[in-house]
């Protein structure tokens, strides 16, 4: 590796939007997240769908008839 090229690696506080605090090296001290592995759903096995204007049940109404056919 050259020298003098690389950042420096600083001790590193990741915040996430649901109050987790994790530690880790990187260039900024701090960094704020919106999800992490605690908070998302692909995780946590919970699932938060917006539903606008009927477009989930439009979906599933559509390939449940493919299904069944």
């Amino acid at each position: 590796m050259k020298e003098k090229i690389h950042p420096k690696a600083v001790p590193a506080k990741i915040i996430c939007g649901c109050g987790s605090v994790a530690m880790t090296l990187s260039t900024k001290p701090e960094i704020r997240v919106d999800v992490c592995s605690n908070c998302h759903p692909f995780y946590t096995g919970t699932q938060r769908l917006i539903d606008t204007e009927g477009r989930v049940d439009k979906f599933i109404r559509r390939y449940s008839k493919k299904q069944r056919a």
